[in-house]
């Protein structure tokens, strides 16, 4: 069976081509700009008017790359869901200065003298995958992109009108945790995938519009990432253990014992000194971490559900990972399938095997 595995993060998109009659290592292996990067540079080199169409992305730099646009003396348009890669309120959108129009506006709205409205406008799509240009690049080396799994992660911090984004994503992480259970359990059907998943839904959309043979499997980059941290050579030795994810925006750590997760606290990278860090790791070991330890501070937040018996070690991955080098924590760098790069995707190889045994 061939998996094509793809990890859509802040800095790059990690991609992993598993074939289960080879050695994890031999696998077909891409690390590319992720998509918000690459349209960023679209934005800062056009010298026109710009419309988007497509749908929810990971944002990243976009909104300020528009903003600088603007400044420039350009009009900026978005399509209604395309809009929401900006906010996922609209009005909020508008309120940058955006016009917002209907989908398909692009190829409809006239002026008064009957002449397609944005017709000079350089239009951009947006979304975080684009097999097309996988199956092109794969092509290039005379391979042929042929899967039978295809397993996607994305950040989403979900969409709730009743509280902000950085509350909701973490009382969803906690609901997905009533007891320890596998950080493979993050892995879901794209039938499973609630609404309020804005950005997973618009990774469905998009696939089911340009390329209706692949059904995927989502699941959210940072728990992707602390599964495939647990399965690196040394790792697997260990039984009781704390990993970690240092990512350039959002640091997310989690208590493993007896193969499953104890207790978890996401933060921001930023806001993190390394003394600060170490409290963290250690209440979240012994169980004493409390959501407002995290929360009032800025983060998403904390909780335990019960204490490790010991800290054998701890793991980290993600590209900040030389925060934890300035603690005094046992650390380790885990380096799944002999690749730092492929934390994310051998996460989500190792979720899709446990969704599909399950």
């Amino acid at each position: 069976m061939k998996i094509l595995a793809i990890d859509v993060g802040t800095g790059t998109e990690d991609i992993l081509l598993y074939d289960t009659e080879k050695e994890i290592e031999n696998s077909m292996k891409l690390v590319i700009p992720s998509p918000h990067l690459t349209i960023g540079q679209m934005i800062s080199e056009s010298e026109s008017d710009l419309y988007f169409d497509g749908v929810i992305m990971g944002g990243g730099k976009i909104k300020d790359r528009c903003l600088e646009h603007m400044e420039k003396g350009y009009k900026i348009v978005f399509e209604e869901l395309s809009g929401k890669t900006i906010r996922d309120n609209i009005e909020q959108v508008k309120s940058f200065g955006f016009e917002v129009v209907k989908e398909g506006s692009f190829d409809k709205e006239l002026n008064e003298d009957s002449s397609l409205k944005y017709a000079d406008y350089q239009k951009i799509s947006l979304k975080d995958v684009d097999v097309d240009k996988l199956i092109d690049i794969f092509k290039s080396f005379d391979l042929d992109l042929e899967v039978d799994e295809l397993i996607i992660a994305v950040q989403d911090h979900g969409y709730s009108e009743d509280m902000g984004d950085r509350d909701f994503r973490f009382e969803k992480i906690k609901e997905k945790l009533p007891e320890p259970l596998p950080p493979e359990v993050f892995a879901m059907e794209r039938e499973e995938v609630p609404e309020y998943f804005t950005r997973m839904q618009s990774v469905i959309q998009s696939l089911e519009e340009s390329n209706p043979e692949f059904k995927p499997v989502l699941m959210d980059t940072k728990f992707a990432s602390l599964a495939g941290v647990c399965y690196d050579k040394e790792v697997l030795k260990l039984n009781s253990f704390i990993v970690m994810d240092i990512g350039n925006g959002h640091t997310t750590v989690a208590s493993i014992e007896n193969g499953k997760i104890q207790g978890v606290f996401e933060h921001h990278t930023r806001d993190l000194s390394p003394e600060r860090f170490e409290e963290l790791v250690l209440a979240l070991a012994d169980g004493t971490i409390k959501h407002e330890d995290v929360h009032d501070e800025g983060g998403h937040g904390a909780f335990a559900l019960n204490p490790i018996s010991k800290i054998e070690k701890v793991v980290v991955a993600g590209p900040k990972r030389a925060l934890v080098e300035k603690t005094n924590l046992d650390y380790y760098h885990a380096a799944p399938g002999g690749d730092v790069m492929m934390t994310g995707t051998v996460g989500l190889v190792k979720s899709m095997e446990y969704l599909r045994k399950n």
